[in-house]
């Protein structure tokens, strides 16, 4: 009976789970998706065309070069990722296909200034440091200098601004198989690198790869915080997110790790009024939105009701929305939830502040009005917002990097260049999007696209470009190895001085 069930199980495992089996496309197979993506691409995409990237050329030539050839689901997956990361939509992605992933570095990449650190992981000490103290710097994998390397491993990020660009393909490295397949190069192992000291002496070091369960600890900033990767019921603790909130030497100190919503944290909205209150006569006020990925934007509209003041109103984003025109109930309501609303439905006070906003405002791509709806504001008006609230009136350093994305690097345009308030940190990796998702029916690949274009008030657009720091700190190598949060310390002592 045991022998039974036992091949019973092995039979199973076999037919039900063909996880090493790769699926093939032929020509009808790939044409049928391709031309579902270039209708969604074409209706709806509201990036594509904008810089000028032309992906049905590479349409054509990919349909060229399977006209008698099938090519891997994994291949046409990696073909796609390539394509939309063009695009320039930073909200876009492609999913649903697999690259090699079973060998790894036994160390770990972090990028300083222009130069990348090879390092490893301390558990005991919960900290960073040196793989190779006397070369620390990585200049080459397999004789292809790095900066050969980077360029192209991270396609859908082909777009994003430099530094947010640079910090994921290097964080990447450590997954050195997957690199190398997105490369189609073939991996040796053991393989070399060849590492550098500061003045530019080399060294070549043969490594060997090593298996999931002994790959290193990613290097990743977040991991550096406690609680900042949050579950439901930890958004929710009280005990955990009033350490969030500080105020020492005078300065209040607020981390937002997620842009909640009010549903999602009612807890958090209510220390953050509390703390407000607490930070009354503080001598300045730090927002760290640092690696912040995004959410909502609703504590957008919190904190704007304490830092605009009540006689003042103000255009802080400009959007228009791909579609089927006019709008259906349904867009509308999805730009509303992003109080974004249009012309017509503001109050004339509003409205004249749109006017003259967009007297001077010069977008930086005419769209087609055919295409796209008339332009939704994002509107801070603080008699509305300030209800229940006072206006804080010293200082305000909002403290952003190259992993501020959505609608956290959204909170940096809006408040950037607004009384009392200054950026600080370095440009982060600019997205608003309201995506929508979609699956070809033949390859399983799935993804998403943005829909909606959307404008900082300088008339420059979120995605690939970002917001620029009025005050530029970046990491040092303490902040690398997790001894010290540098940023911050550097801005509370600019802060100080003052």
């Amino acid at each position: 009976m045991k022998i039974y069930i036992f091949l019973l199980v092995s039979l199973l495992a076999t037919t039900c789970f063909p996880q090493n089996e790769e699926v093939f496309l032929n020509k009808e197979e790939v044409q049928e998706d391709l031309k579902i993506l270039d209708e969604l691409l074409q209706n709806k995409s509201s990036y594509q065309g904008l810089n000028g990237y032309d992906y049905q050329k590479d349409f054509k030539s990919l349909l060229e070069r399977v006209d008698n050839n099938p090519i891997t689901q994994s291949e046409f997956g990696l073909f796609l990722t390539r394509t939309i990361g063009k695009i320039g939509d930073r909200h876009a992605n492609v999913k649903g296909y697999d690259l090699p992933e079973s060998l790894y570095f036994p160390f770990t990449f972090a990028p300083l200034e222009d130069k990348i650190v090879v390092v490893q992981y301390n558990r005991s000490k919960k900290q960073f440091g040196y793989w190779n103290k006397d070369f620390p710097y990585l200049k080459a994998i397999n004789d292809i200098p790095i900066a050969e390397i980077l360029p192209k491993i991270r396609p859908e990020d082909a777009m994003a601004p430099e530094k947010s660009y640079t910090l994921r393909a290097v964080r990447d490295l450590r997954d050195i198989e997957t690199v190398f397949a997105i490369l189609d190069l073939e991996l040796p192992n053991p393989i070399s690198i060849t590492l550098t000291t500061k003045n530019g002496d080399e060294k070549e070091v043969n490594v060997t790869l090593v298996s999931d369960d002994e790959k290193a600890y990613l290097w990743d900033e977040r991991f550096g915080y406690k609680n900042f990767f949050l579950n439901e019921a930890k958004r929710n603790d009280p005990d955990i997110l009033k350490s969030y909130f500080s105020l020492d030497e005078n300065i209040g100190y607020i981390q937002i790790v997620d842009m909640f919503s009010r549903e999602d944290s009612p807890p958090f909205f209510q220390l953050l009024r509390e703390f407000m209150e607490e930070a009354k006569n503080s001598k300045a006020l730090i927002v760290d939105v640092r690696n912040n990925g995004g959410g909502t934007r609703d504590l957008v509209q919190e904190l704007a009701g304490y830092f605009v003041h009540p006689d003042s109103v103000y255009v802080v984003n400009a959007t228009r929305q791909r579609g089927e025109l006019p709008l259906n109930v349904e867009l509308k309501e999805r730009l509303n939830l992003r109080y974004l609303f249009s012309r017509d439905e503001l109050t004339k006070r509003e409205q004249n502040k749109v006017d003259a906003f967009m007297a001077s405002f010069v977008p930086m791509y005419d769209l087609d009005d055919t295409k796209y709806s008339d332009y939704h504001y994002y509107i801070l008006n603080g008699q509305k917002l300030s209800q229940n609230k006072y206006h804080y009136q010293k200082p305000i350093y909002i403290m952003a990097n190259e992993r501020t994305f959505s609608a956290a690097s959204l909170f940096v345009s809006v408040l950037k260049d607004l009384p009392n308030i200054k950026v600080v940190g370095v440009t982060t990796d600019g997205s608003s999007g309201n995506s929508e998702r979609f699956e070809l029916p033949n390859s399983g690949v799935r993804g998403k696209i943005s829909t909606m274009v959307s404008y900082q008030k300088n008339g420059k657009i979120l995605d690939g470009i970002g917001t620029e720091p009025d005050i530029v700190i970046e990491r040092n190598l303490d902040q690398a190895f997790f001894t010290d949060d540098y940023q911050l310390s550097q801005l509370k002592e600019v802060i100080t001085d003052k």
